[in-house]
C-alpha cells in the first residue's frame, strides 16, 4: 500500500517537543536524558501510536520510545500526544536498521513489534523486523533480562519469525500462539493496536510470540 504524503508533516515533527532530533548523540546516555532510571521500552514501527500511548498511560514508571520512519504516519502520533501530553513518551523518526547506533548495550528493556511490514518476497526477507539480521541488532542493545513481543495477523510472517528464533543460537522462544484473543494466558492484559482491532474485526486470528535470550 502506498503511503499518502502529508504536506508539512516533516516540519511538524522537526518542531515537536515529543520527537528527538539527534538520537545518535544519546547513545549510552538515555537515562540521563530522560532524567530517571526507569526501564526503557521501545516499539519499532509504532504507526499512529495508540498502542504505545495506551501502555504509557497505564505504566507511568516506564519510559516508552516509539520508532516510526514515515513522517506522514508519525504526524498522527504527534497530534495525539498534543492531546494526552504523556511525560513518559518520546518518538524517533528513523529507520529501524540504525537502532544499534542509537541505543547502547543493555540500554533497552523491552522491544515491541506490532503488525510489521511482512515484506512477502523472499529476496526482501532480511528487511523483516524478525529476521536474523534484525534479531542480531536487537541483541546488541537489549538488556540481558529483556525480551521481544511480536504480534501479527500474517501467518506466513509468523511462521518465518518462529523459524528465525528457533534456529538462532542466541534467542529462545518463551511463548507463542496463533489465536491470541482466544488464548486465556497470553491474552491477559493485552493492549490492542489499531491494526489488531481492524484485522481481528475482519475475522483474522492474531498471532503473538515472546522471545528472550
Amino acid at each position: 500500500m502506498r503511503l499518502r504524503n502529508i504536506p508539512g508533516a516533516g516540519e511538524v515533527i522537526d518542531n515537536s517537543p515529543y520527537c528527538i532530533k539527534e538520537p545518535v548523540e544519546l547513545r549510552g546516555k538515555w537515562h540521563e536524558f530522560l532524567g530517571n532510571d526507569n526501564p526503557i521500552h521501545i516499539e519499532v514501527g509504532m504507526g499512529k501510536g495508540r498502542f504505545l500511548m495506551d501502555l504509557a498511560a497505564l505504566n507511568p514508571n516506564i519510559n516508552y520510545i516509539g520508532i516510526e520512519r514515515y513522517t506522514s504516519v508519525l504526524l498522527r502520533a504527534v497530534q495525539k500526544m498534543q492531546e494526552t501530553e504523556l511525560a513518559n513518551v518520546h518518538f524517533l523518526c528513523i529507520d529501524a536498521a540504525t537502532l544499534p547506533d542509537i541505543f547502547d548495550k543493555n540500554e533497552v528493556d523491552r522491544i515491541y513489534l506490532n503488525f510489521s511490514d511482512p515484506w512477502p518476497k523472499d529476496r526482501h526477507a532480511r528487511r523483516r523486523l524478525t529476521s536474523g539480521e534484525f534479531l542480531a541488532r536487537y541483541d546488541s542493545f537489549l538488556a540481558p533480562s529483556g525480551h521481544i513481543e511480536f504480534k501479527t495477523d500474517n501467518q506466513d510472517l509468523f511462521t518465518f519469525s518462529l523459524e528465525e528464533i528457533e534456529c538462532s543460537d542466541v534467542w529462545h522462544l518463551d511463548a507463542s500462539t496463533r489465536d491470541l484473543h482466544n488464548d486465556p494466558v497470553m491474552s491477559r492484559g493485552n493492549i490492542m493496536t489499531e491494526y489488531e482491532e481492524k484485522f481481528s474485526g475482519m475475522g483474522n486470528p492474531i498471532c503473538k510470540l515472546i522471545a528472550s535470550r
